[in-house]
Formats: structure tokens, sequence, C-alpha cells
């Protein structure tokens, strides 16, 4: 088998790509994010059941990844990813048309099913077509066209809120992702390594078993679903705690903090190289600490206190997650992309649960009540890490 290497063109190829699908990915995904205060304002709801317009999306996400991981193994990569991308892109422009709350939701949830084709098979593509040797540096400049995307898209959605509406603004990210899915589809290299297997749903469950039951694995889906609880929770109540006094800061304002992304761009790579080099247990709990650290420096009252700690937490949970989800395709021998789609199930059933238990939280205890979830996750995500 032919391994791309850092240095190599189709490498640098495969990274821009990749970078770009993440970005789409998360740009549509978590445009909502931000207009949380909004629809409560203009739908009359309450933070937890504006919080659906995340949760459901995810949830559906994640549900569906477990079929796509599973066809990718049977089917062409590049092209599920494709067509993912561009019918993402595509609802996100339908969304904005949401003539209701309700209405919102169901387009939320598709989707989430149109992108669940790209983010567990780019793991898989990535653990067959790059040199382990490279493939933490590759795993990471994936992540951070995570956090770009991320960021990015808060800070239109945010913007153009304040100067339109949240329809233009996320017709206009609609817009943008489907710019990204061209480049994407012209970009990105044919799989060289991949070996389409028959489509027979009894081995894709004993697959799907065989994967549940390895230890090592199922710790690090574990690690996954407490990473991303903790991250959209922080992410999904500080809005509203922006908004309100004595901080009183515009949605615009508050869309630009999400600058703080950048230091996302920069600890995945980074850390994505330092767990090639070291124990990437010990790197992992690394992140994990910093994660916690910046959660509880957010306490503080002091509003540039509070960014600072908003972006060492984003810091460590970029790195981690770069971290763990290179893991599992080192870890899974076979079928890399249904392992990458089981992390990525627990993954993201973390953003829903903690996500929307986040609400109730927020709603009786206020910033310290989210707060404590994010702290009682982290704690036991660095437990379940020590195995590996």
């Amino acid at each position: 088998m032919s391994y791309l290497r850092q240095g190599m063109p189709a490498f640098r190829k495969v990274n821009l790509a990749l970078f770009f699908g993440g970005f789409v990915t998360f740009a549509i995904l978590y445009s909502t994010q931000p207009l949380l205060p909004e629809f409560s304002r203009e739908f009359q709801i309450s933070p937890t059941i504006a919080s659906l317009s995340l949760s459901v999306t995810t949830g559906a996400l994640a549900v569906c990844m477990l079929i796509a991981g599973s066809l990718s193994e049977s089917w062409a990569r590049k092209p599920m990813m494709a067509v993912s991308l561009f019918s993402a892109a595509f609802l996100a422009g339908v969304t904005a048309l949401s003539p209701s709350f309700h209405v919102l939701i169901l387009f939320r949830v598709l989707q989430g099913m149109a992108l669940s084709g790209l983010p567990a098979i780019a793991m898989a593509y990535l653990s067959e077509e790059v040199d382990p040797g490279s493939l933490g540096l590759a795993m990471g400049l994936y992540v951070s066209g995570n956090s770009i995307g991320g960021m990015s898209g808060r800070i239109i959605i945010g913007t153009l809120t304040d100067y339109f509406s949240w329809r233009a603004a996320i017709g206009i990210v609609g817009i943008l992702g489907l710019a990204a899915s061209v480049f994407f589809w012209l970009t990105l290299p044919p799989s060289a390594n991949f070996k389409p297997k028959p489509l027979q749903l009894r081995n894709l469950l004993q697959s799907l078993l065989a994967h549940l039951i390895n230890k090592g694995l199922l710790l690090l889906f574990g690690v996954g679903f407490l990473l991303m609880g903790s991250f959209v929770t922080l992410y999904n109540y500080i809005g509203y705690l922006l908004v309100a006094p004595p901080y009183n800061l515009s949605q615009t304002w508050v869309g630009w903090i999400f600058t703080i992304y950048l230091v996302g761009t920069f600890s995945s790579t980074w850390m994505g190289r330092l767990a090639d080099r070291f124990k990437r247990r010990n790197v992992l709990w690394g992140g994990i600490v910093i994660m916690l650290a910046g959660a509880l420096v957010t306490l503080a009252p002091a509003l540039l206190v509070k960014v600072l700690g908003i972006a060492m937490f984003t810091f460590g949970f970029f790195g981690s997650h770069s971290i763990a989800s290179s893991w599992v395709g080192l870890r899974a021998n076979k079928n890399k992309a249904q392992a990458s789609s089981l992390y990525l199930f627990f993954y993201y059933a973390g953003s829903s649960v903690g996500g929307t238990l986040g609400g109730s939280l927020w709603t009786n205890f206020g910033w310290i009540g989210v707060i404590s979830l994010i702290a009682a996750f982290l704690a036991i995500a660095i437990i379940l890490s020590a195995p590996n």
C-alpha cells in the first residue's frame, strides 16, 4: 500500500480538502448555537427548548453516522462525503425559511442526517491513506477545520443577525457551505487504499459488536461523549450569560468572542504532533486538565478573565478531541470507518445529552450549575482515559 506522508503534494491536497470539509460541517452544525437567545425571544421558548435546535441535529447526526460509517465500508468514500456536504449546505438555506420553531426543528433533524456522511468517513479516510507517523498531524489539521468553521459560522451568524436577521445569517452560511463543498470535490484525491466489502448486515453487526466489546475503544468512546458534552454545554449557555446584565453584549460582540476558536486550530495540530511523539494518554490528560481549568476560570465575574477561561477551555478541547479521534483509528484493526462512526456517535450523543441537561442546570442554578456539570464530565473523562 502507498501511504501519504508530510511533505508530499497529495498529503497537502488531502489536508486542504478535509480542512474545508470540517469547516462546512461545524459551520452548519453549530449555526443555531449563537441564536439560542434569539429563538427564546422570537418564539417565546425556554433556553432548554431553544437548545433543541442544536440537540436534535447532533442526535440525528450521531444515529445516522452509525449507518453512514457502515455503508462506507462498501461504498466509495469520497462521493459519500461530497453528497453529505452538498445536501447539508442546501438544507441550511431551506432552514432559513422556517415559518415556525417546529418546522425549524424538522429541518435541523434533516441537516443532522445529511451531515452524517462526512465526519466518520473522513476519519477513516485519513487512517487508511495517511502514514501512521503523519496521522496525528493530518487529524489535527482536519479538526482545526472544525474549529475554524465553528468560529467563522458564529461570527457570521452573530454579526448578520444584528444587522439583518437570523434568517439571512443562516442562509448565507448555506451559500458559503455550497462553495466549500465544490472545492472539497475538486481537491480531495480518491481513496487509494480503500477496498470495498460486500454489504452484508450480519457482518456489519458482528464488526459493530466487536468494536463495542473492545475495552480500549469503548473507553475512548466514553471520553468522546464527555468531551463533547462539556464543550457544547459551555458554548450553548455562555451566550445567555453574556447578553444579560451586567455584560449586556450584542449578538455581534458575542459572535466575535468565538474568534477564541483560533486557539483550537493551533492546539489540535500542536497536540496531535505531541501525541505522535509522546504517550497519547499523557497528552490527552493534559488537554482535559486544561479544559477543566478553563471552565473553572469562567466563574470569575470579570469579562476579560471569563474570556480567558473560554480560550483555555477551547484550547484543551480541540487538542483532546484530535488525540482521541486519531487514537480510535489506530486502535481499530479493521472496519475503521465503523469504529470512527461509533466514536462520533458517542461524541455527538454527548452533545445532545450535555447540551439539553445543561439547560436545566442553567435555568435552576445559573452559570455555576453549568460549570458543575462540565467539571463532573471532565473528571470522569480523566478516569476513563487512564487504562489507555
